[in-house]
């Protein structure tokens, strides 16, 4: 017989790592999307459901995908172009064309990536990735030329860091001596250190839940208190899932610091 049951309509379709504002959870209710705010303090109360695409949001809302895949069905995943580009391209987008910065971004306690982006986004796009220090180390007159000087320092230093590997240096700090040492092969134009207000002294644990007190966010990354323990969440990982109101229903792993 057919199921009765109606699907949630509140769901998790985004997220806006807040580098101007506040950090936010993007929840699409009955197609209408709202900002759930991520300021430390806020309590949040989701209990997660099924998962599946995310759909899209347009100038009239949010349109729901019934499809499985998640976060994004192949109807709905945008394909940056730029997202593994060496500088062999004949600049297919506007901003291929403004002005670009490389740069190093440091992840505690010692790992490393090249960048490049926009130089008037510079800074934003290093607290989008959660650094905890970073440096500027050129700026050149097109995307494609930035790409290539990437391409060139990557084959050292690399151009990703994976989320696991950010989580797990969440309670820490870059390595002094080993961050000079790298920039000791640079004449650096600028350098930052950026402080995201965790004040963390274990490693929370990874986990996927969108309920408890907020205790701020890293990028990407959502740090949540919840019965005694700490977590850390990828708010990727949250996009696509149905949610209703209440806690986790799950067993979730306590970290250290529920014991001390």
């Amino acid at each position: 017989m057919p199921s009765d049951r109606q699907p949630p309509a509140v769901q998790i379709v985004g997220y806006d790592a807040g580098v101007d504002d506040d950090a936010a959870l993007l929840v699409a209710d009955h197609g209408e999307v709202r900002a759930e705010s991520l300021a430390a303090g806020t309590e949040l109360a989701y209990r997660l459901e099924e998962r599946h695409c995310a759909g899209v949001i347009g100038e009239g809302g949010h349109t729901r995908c019934e499809r499985q895949t998640a976060p994004y069905c192949d109807n709905h995943t945008d394909r940056w172009p730029c997202a593994r580009c060496t500088g062999q391209c004949s600049l297919p987008l506007e901003s291929c064309r403004e002005e670009h910065a490389i740069y190093l971004a440091a992840f505690a306690p010692a790992t490393f990536k090249v960048g490049v982006t926009r130089s008037w986004r510079l800074e934003t796009r290093l607290r989008e990735q959660g650094a905890d220090r970073a440096a500027h180390l050129r700026t050149v007159e097109d995307g494609r030329i930035a790409r290539q000087i990437e391409a060139d320092i990557a084959t050292d230093v690399g151009d990703r860091v994976r989320v696991p590997s950010k989580i797990e240096g969440l309670h820490r700090v870059v390595d002094p001596e080993t961050w000079e040492a790298l920039l000791a092969d640079f004449d650096p134009l600028a350098t930052y250190e950026f402080d995201y207000g965790l004040a963390l002294s274990d490693r929370p644990v990874s986990e996927t839940l969108a309920a408890g007190t907020v205790r701020g966010t890293k990028g990407r990354v959502l740090v949540l208190d919840n019965g005694g323990s700490t977590y850390a969440v990828d708010m990727r990982d949250l996009v696509g899932y149905d949610v209703t109101e209440g806690t986790s229903d799950r067993d979730l792993q306590s970290s250290l610091g529920a014991f001390q």
